[in-house]
């Protein structure tokens, strides 16, 4: 397998809302809740949530803008869902960023032992 290569700008800036859109605690739990539990309902998510129908659903709409979510209408209701290719897409950031990291630590580890 060969190593990750370095993000392209054009890859950060597709990178940047995706990260956005992770970086809200309340965002993040939703990704959770829909990760571990399947496709919910705005009514099935605000369940012993300290947060209000509408704000859940701005931050889903905050999720499905960014790519990590998607939802279908059923009915008068939407059930949303993750999108598995927006969050490889995530991994792979983070693994193109982690090799960089690596190698730049390999270069400070050569320089100082010579």
């Amino acid at each position: 397998m060969s190593p990750p290569s370095a993000l392209a700008a054009s890859q950060v800036r597709d990178a940047a809302p995706l990260f956005a859109a992770l970086g809200d605690e309340t965002r993040l739990q939703l990704l959770v809740k829909l990760s571990k539990g399947g496709p919910r309902t705005v009514a099935r998510m605000s369940e012993q949530s300290q947060v209000s129908r509408q704000a859940i659903a701005k931050h889903l709409q905050v999720l499905a803008e960014a790519g990590l979510i998607r939802s279908n209408r059923e009915g008068r209701e939407r059930i949303w869902e993750v999108e598995p290719k927006r969050i490889e897409d995530a991994r792979d950031y983070l693994d193109r960023i982690s090799h960089q990291w690596d190698m730049a630590l390999e270069r400070l580890k050569q320089f100082v032992e010579e």
